[in-house]
């Protein structure tokens, strides 16, 4: 591995979270996404919220089984409570890569039922694999079988032309008798013909209630909601309604100050929080770090661009980063100078 070894990067086969612990947690989570939720992004979301469950990019598991790439597993310490996402359709190849995501010491394994992008189907796993039930079934029975960490799934209401009223239900019944105890629904359809994967965050119609209908129908399922929601004064009202926790996507990442730092008290009760200023300093060793090994700052403030959003010097701060952390021998010399341009403000004192 380029830094560290797996068996470095968590001690080998122990979680750090508890089932109880990952399920508390979980009442508010990043959502996965390509390209975007790598490990530097789920550091600096660890620094604005210590509570949230943070999710990986989906790694597929012929990369880790088959293509051996083990360094899609690299995370640090500071992540937990962290979920590894796995995309796959072969039970036999998730439990495999199951297995070297529990060495790896993630906190919870999630399969992929959700993904609408044509390479995703091309591979027969994510949101395609809505149509066979039984399939699924079959591979979180296997991942499950595989690993004494809590196994989830992720999915849509449905694909295509079913008729998720009907179908929702009759998938849901086929995975939970697995014993499954933890799923996240993103409350719209996936049209795999017709729709890219960006229209498909945005087109299909959102249908919260039938979300909050499963969790009548399956009671004891510990549900999650995912799709739309942008804060949390729109999360909390699915949490007062009942449902066990809200994942949030693109908020999250392109606005996190506005979803993480008050995620803690708002979401989980405690009494202590970040402001954004010290936020970015305590990040700075971290980018030290990073860029005394060879990295590129780019590669870590590319995720925190979005930081000081709607805030007086944003738009510098994001100018100084895009220009200036791409190039050679930039580091957290450059942070700092952004962060100057940024107008201090007490979240807390301004609500006063």
């Amino acid at each position: 591995m380029s830094e560290v070894k797996l068996d470095k990067i968590c001690a080998k086969g122990v979680s750090k979270q508890s089932v109880s612990d990952v399920s508390k947690a979980a009442r508010l989570s990043v959502a996965p996404m390509m390209d975007w939720t790598d490990r530097h992004c789920r550091y600096f979301h660890r620094v604005l919220s210590k509570e949230t469950l943070l999710y990986t990019e989906m790694v597929t598991a012929p990369a880790l089984v088959r293509g051996g790439a083990l360094h899609l597993l690299e995370y640090s310490q500071e992540e937990h409570p962290v979920a590894l996402q796995l995309g796959g359709s072969d039970p036999a190849e998730l439990a495999q890569a199951t297995k070297l995501g529990a060495d790896a010491g993630y906190d919870e394994i999630n399969l992929n039922v959700g993904c609408p992008s044509d390479r995703v189907q091309s591979g027969t796993f994510g949101a395609i694999l809505m149509k066979q039930p039984q399939l699924v079934a079959d591979c979180v029975k296997a991942m499950k079988d595989a690993t004494d960490v809590e196994v989830t799934v992720k999915c849509r209401l449905g694909v295509d032309d079913q008729t998720p009223e009907d179908t929702l239900p009759q998938f849901l019944e086929t995975v939970v008798a697995t014993g499954l105890s933890r799923l996240t629904i993103h409350a719209r359809k996936a049209w795999l013909k017709g729709l890219s994967p960006k229209e498909n965050r945005d087109i299909p119609p959102l249908d919260y209630d039938l979300v909050h209908q499963m969790k009548t129908d399956f009671p004891k399922l510990h549900l999650s909601i995912n799709g739309g929601i942008a804060t949390l004064d729109e999360a909390l009202p699915h949490l007062e309604r009942g449902l066990d926790g809200v994942m949030i996507g693109r908020a999250a990442y392109h606005d996190p100050a506005n979803v993480l730092l008050d995620a803690d008290q708002k979401i989980y009760g405690a009494d202590y929080g970040i402001q954004a200023h010290d936020a970015v300093h305590a990040m700075l060793p971290y980018i030290e770090a990073h860029v005394s090994r060879g990295g590129k700052l780019s590669q870590i403030t590319r995720h925190m661009l979005g930081l000081f959003t709607g805030r007086p010097g944003a738009r510098a701060w994001r100018r100084v980063l895009s220009e200036g952390a791409p190039k050679k021998g930039a580091g957290p010399e450059l942070v700092l100078e952004a962060l100057s341009y940024v107008a201090e403000t007490h979240r807390n004192q301004a609500a006063e």
